[in-house]
């Protein structure tokens, strides 16, 4: 066999079923041996950034890695965006990047690039194949690379003629590493601190912020008086009902400031000490107390489980309920506030629905609405770069078996870098309800020259505007394909909603906010 067909067969024994790709010229043998070796799900993005999106997005809810197939460096570069958010998400994704042959490089051909140097950037590991017959353990290494907990990006440049060669072997899967343990003095530490302190904050992110490590964590509140909350950028919360009215870390600084002054001591459950997103005159970079006294449990890739068990243990704390949330809301009519989008999605959202949220300075108060809805995963956009919230919707479909309603709460503005991605929901038939929460204007750069202290004026402002001409969201989603139709209130938009969770295909609501 040749070398693009035992890198399939790797990746299919290796557990890696699911394959979003954009390929080239440079990765026609590896798409024929799709058609030759069947058990590869196939998924076409439009655009290399949709691709690495929905990779990421399949992992945060199948919770196994898919691979990516990307068109030499240029491909991969335009995939860099999402590929650095699903890093700092802790998504595993493999990806198989095409290249030139290498007696083709010398001639320094158009689509010649450093590939391995882009993607060291945003990869944990990185490794070029060079000989055919070595092919299917390189993959194996790549697979077990993207396993290892909680999830890392692996990338596998692909030489064509190491593709295309004969001598192929198959290569015998290997489990990934199992995460590092816990340290028994980690657990000492933070139940004396819980012990001897009432102003401990333990904060959760990555696993810590899921639906069996909360439990545990609200038994630790329970016994101690300890506050619990979500980082900011934690990923992947469950959410609803059964789960913690967690809140997260405020973007905004001088909100996260406030919210954090008080706690001297931090317990940290894969989570980091809060920093600001970007430096500003005249405040400090972190968000916490600065005399405030952190403590790890469990980095990041260490099992949050693991450690908080533990911490349970060492503090003998009793079973103890997750308190109700009250009763769920009624929706919401009349214009659109943030409020208003919250509860009426909290009130109407399927069981086990998944939320895709990019809505950006729109749905920062969304939690305090939403804490009554039934029980739901809510993805955040982990690495700040924005145009995430449409392919993770659609990979998160794709993970769910098309099994679960996605909803994706979208600003316009960073809707703009990866739309294509309404194509493929369409190509799929998802059930992804898309709501456009349509402003026309970059909003949070509205804010953000406040916060570096610029002064805008009106050349300033027209970069931030996207009014002029106007984005029709109902026209530009039936050109890719989708049903569509505008709210201009709420009610509106609770009657669409209704109408599109009953439907097996994608439909998008295009907000006027």
């Amino acid at each position: 066999m040749n070398g693009a067909k035992s890198l399939v067969e790797t990746l299919l024994a290796s557990g890696v079923d699911t394959c979003f790709a954009n390929p080239g010229t440079s990765e026609m043998h590896f798409v024929a041996a799709l058609d030759q070796v069947p058990g590869m799900k196939c998924v076409l993005g439009l655009q290399e950034n949709v691709v690495t999106g929905m990779a990421d997005g399949y992992f945060r809810i199948a919770r196994k890695p898919a691979c990516t197939l990307l068109h030499c460096g240029p491909g991969f570069s335009n995939g860099m965006g999402n590929l650095h958010n699903a890093r700092r998400a802790r998504s595993g994704i493999v990806n198989i990047v095409g290249d030139q042959a290498p007696y083709h490089r010398p001639f320094d051909a158009p689509l010649t690039a450093d590939t391995t140097g882009m993607a060291q950037t945003v990869s944990a590991w990185v490794h070029t194949s060079t000989r055919t017959a070595d092919l299917g353990r390189d993959a194996v290494d790549a697979v077990r690379a993207a396993r290892t907990y909680p999830g890392q990006i692996a990338t596998l440049i692909l030489p064509a003629d190491v593709s295309w060669q004969d001598g192929g072997v198959v290569g015998i899967p290997m489990d990934p590493p199992p995460p590092p343990a816990i340290d028994s003095s980690a657990i000492e530490g933070a139940a004396r601190m819980l012990r001897d302190n009432r102003d401990v904050l333990i904060l959760l992110a990555g696993h810590g912020a899921f639906t069996d490590a909360q439990g545990l964590a609200q038994r630790i509140a329970s016994a101690t008086g300890a506050t619990v909350m979500a980082d900011f950028l934690a990923s992947h919360l469950a959410r609803g009902r059964g789960n913690m009215q967690l809140e997260r870390v405020p973007y905004v600084m001088e909100s996260a400031y406030k919210a954090l002054e008080r706690f001297k001591h931090v317990i940290l459950v894969n989570a980091r000490p809060p920093v600001g997103f970007f430096g500003y005159p005249g405040l400090p970079s972190i968000q916490h107390a600065p005399d405030a006294r952190f403590h790890v449990l469990s980095r990041p890739d260490q099992d949050p489980v693991e450690a908080l068990k533990g911490l349970v243990k060492a503090l003998d704390a009793p079973e103890a309920a997750i308190p109700d949330a009250g009763p769920r809301p009624e929706p919401v009519g009349g214009a659109p506030t943030p409020e208003g989008l919250a509860q009426t999605v909290a009130a109407l959202m399927p069981e086990n629905s998944i939320i895709s949220d990019e809505s950006i300075s729109y749905g920062r108060g969304f939690y305090k609405y939403t804490h009554a809805a039934p029980a739901h995963d809510w993805l955040h956009l982990a690495g700040g770069a924005i145009g995430d919230g449409m392919p993770v919707a659609t990979g998160a479909a794709i993970g769910a078996g098309r099994q679960r309603r996605v909803i994706n709460l979208q600003a316009d503005g960073s809707a703009m870098y990866s739309l294509q991605a309404l194509w493929t929901q369409a190509r799929e038939q998802l059930p992804v309800t898309t709501i456009i929460l349509n402003n026309s204007k970059y909003n949070i750069l509205i804010g953000e020259y406040e916060n570096v202290g610029a002064v805008p004026g009106a050349t300033a402002m027209s970069m931030l505007d996207l009014g002029n001409p106007a984005l029709s969201w109902v026209s530009l989603a039936n050109g890719m394909g989708v049903e569509a139709a505008r709210a201009t209130t709420l009610d509106q938009c609770a009657d669409l909603m209704r109408d599109s969770f009953g439907r097996s295909h994608p439909f998008l609501i295009e907000l006027m906010v």
